[in-house]
């Protein structure tokens, strides 16, 4: 008998401690969420130390602007709380991960560069989890200073400061890395090398921008960026575009030096810009076969040129030479002669062809030749995951008779109706009242943040719902600038906004951006969470993607419906932002279209404090 009631004390003692452990694991899954990533990508337990305000350069975090301590329960339903991620994460790029396609061992063609290309995990894979900054983590140098130098830190890699060190891409001094202005090509300075390119091409003053004539550039293969750095005091902007490949973290420095960048490949896939978006296409030795597949990639530059577009071509093949190099030079010349380009200017190591101003050379070349002209119903401005081919894109009706893009010079371009605006059905009374009812827009937004901005507090901004781009023209005078992004499942606006001298992609934000984590200083979110939401994707995804795409003290603007807003609210703890100004959007407003049940929007500007995982925090002391 007492073995029997000794048993059963067991017994009970037994399944206590099994319901004790049941509720403990409960408490757990749902206090951090569930996760389908597993422990590999996340430590559940790790702790966050909220730096200072000495550090910040800034108020104390939980201050309101009138003085008054804001509580966390304010207005807030119950909070929502996000682990964080290891920090061997904190440079992913979801969409861009090598691992993840290693781990899916997906069947790509390495010889195309697919695996440089976008491939996204699906739902039960994405990181649910903020990305922790590394150790030792400043708030980057500010603008002009940046372009010269940046913090070690934050970008801890010096193998280009190594594998480069006789051409002068960065070199490292101290705790930052410089940037001399170098490249592989131009090794005594981009300055240098852009001035002789415009001397070639006889532009008055020995000035790459052609009086206004020429704005937008695409750099392929731009290592750093240093080309693109050294445009812009010529009111030249480029998108310098790379892969995420063995020259580590390029576009990372580059975006972190505050230069436009985006990354990106020639591979299989169109680029993500529509046709005819630049003046002007440049390759410094950037290891690109551009034989391959019929010229296939020639043409894909070709499509986004413009009418009388040039493509500055630096590279062994133009100068040497060696059996191969004029092998290659000879092939690739005939394919862009059959492509009805012609050598603008050849000097020393450098050839410039121009494309031609309209269709007159295409309709003369003989039957049968190739490349062969693209299908006259093919979209030229289709780019969202739409395959490259290996043909010609001709000119419109309009361009062919105009010969050229009808564009007005820089800086007139920015606020002239674009010729394009028909293609939309957009009148130039429309393009003009968007323009200035985004300016007035601007504004209001920079006074609302007047008490936490100063001049250089932020240079990348990305406007997440472009449409025309007027809130990035309402920029021009700010030391700024913008990636204009467009849905690819709206109108294609892109092209207006390339046609204003701006530059942006197109992007579907059910998915990641391609960029490195902390690489924009303001996003502007103008109704993209209602968009979303319309097609059934997670806001809280969207989130976590905002938050990895900012820099620690960056600033987000939210203007979207009410209702929305106040469920963005609960994340304020859990994502470590601070509210900055919260607004509601007077009734009638023409940017803000009321919904069927009369609800209203808001505008809600939020920052990102700056905060260190206790690991990172511990290597930094």
């Amino acid at each position: 008998m007492m073995r029997g009631r000794s048993d059963g004390g067991q017994k009970k003692r037994l399944i206590a401690s099994v319901c004790i452990v049941a509720l403990f694991l409960c408490f757990l899954y749902m206090y951090y969420g569930s996760s389908s990533q597993g422990a590999s990508a996340l430590e559940y337990g790790r702790s966050l130390r909220k730096l200072g305000s000495s550090y910040l350069g800034g108020d104390d975090d939980d201050t309101k602007q009138d003085g008054s301590i804001t509580s966390e329960e304010d207005s807030l339903v119950v909070a929502k709380s996000f682990p964080v991620c290891d920090d061997r994460h904190s440079e992913i790029i979801p969409c861009l991960d090598r691992n993840f396609i290693y781990q899916m061992r997906l069947k790509l063609d390495l010889s195309l560069m697919e695996h440089y290309e976008r491939h996204c995990p699906p739902p039960e894979r994405k990181f649910n989890c903020l990305i922790p900054p590394p150790s030792g983590y400043k708030v980057p140098i500010k603008w002009p200073k940046s372009r010269d130098e940046v913090w070690q830190a934050n970008i801890p890699h010096t193998h280009l400061a190594k594998e480069k060190s006789d051409q002068n891409w960065m070199v490292v001094k101290g705790d930052k890395i410089n940037f001399p202005g170098g490249g592989t090509h131009f090794h005594y300075g981009a300055d240098k090398y852009i001035a002789s390119i415009a001397n070639m091409l006889n532009f008055s003053n020995g000035v790459l921008n052609d009086e206004g004539r020429l704005r937008t550039v695409l750099d392929v293969g731009c290592g750093v960026a240093s080309f693109g750095a050294y445009l812009l005091s010529s009111d030249i902007i480029a998108m310098s575009l790379a892969p995420n490949d063995v020259h580590q973290n390029q576009i990372q420095f580059a975006l972190e030096r505050g230069i436009p960048a985006y990354l990106g490949v020639l591979g299989t896939k169109r680029l993500p810009y529509p046709s005819r978006s630049f003046e002007f296409a440049h390759c410094s030795r950037c290891r690109i076969d551009w034989l391959q597949r019929d010229g296939i990639l020639l043409l894909e530059l070709d499509r986004v040129l413009r009418p009388g577009g040039y493509f500055a071509y630096s590279s062994p093949e133009a100068y040497a030479q060696d059996e191969d190099s004029l092998r290659i030079w000879k092939e690739m010349s005939g394919i862009v002669e059959r492509m009805c380009w012609r050598i603008a200017a050849k000097r020393n190591q450098t050839v410039v062809w121009q494309k031609p101003l309209s269709n007159d050379c295409y309709l003369e070349r003989e039957p049968g030749t190739q490349p062969p002209l693209c299908r006259s119903d093919a979209d030229p401005d289709a780019v969202y995951g739409v395959s490259m081919e290996a043909c010609i894109t001709p000119y419109s009706k309009h361009d062919h008779k105009t010969k050229g893009s009808g564009l007005a010079p820089w800086p007139a371009r920015m606020t002239s109706p674009p010729p394009r605006l028909a293609d939309f059905g957009y009148s130039t009374h429309m393009f003009e009242k968007d323009t200035e009812l985004w300016k007035q827009q601007v504004d209001s937004y920079w006074n609302l943040m007047s008490s936490k901005i100063k001049a250089n507090t932020v240079r990348n901004i990305m406007d997440m719902k472009a449409h025309m781009g007027s809130f990035a023209a309402a920029l021009k005078d700010k030391d700024v600038w913008v990636m204009n992004v467009v849905s690819p499942y709206g109108p294609n606006t892109l092209k207006l906004v390339y046609d204003r001298g701006l530059i942006g992609t197109n992007h579907n934000w059910c998915e990641a951006f391609s960029t490195y984590p902390r690489t924009y200083d303001l996003l502007h979110a103008w109704t993209v969470f209602s968009d979303i939401r319309s097609k059934g994707c997670s806001a809280e995804d969207l989130l976590l993607e905002m938050d990895r795409i900012l820099r620690p003290t960056g600033f987000i603007i939210i203007r979207d419906k009410e209702s929305i807003v106040e469920s963005i609210k609960k994340y304020m703890k859990a994502l470590h932002w601070e509210v900055v100004a919260s607004e509601k959007v007077t009734t009638g407003s023409e940017l803000d279209q009321d919904s069927d049940d009369g609800e209203n929007n808001v505008i809600f500007i939020v920052r990102k404090k700056l905060w260190l995982t206790s690991e990172s925090l511990r290597n930094t002391e």
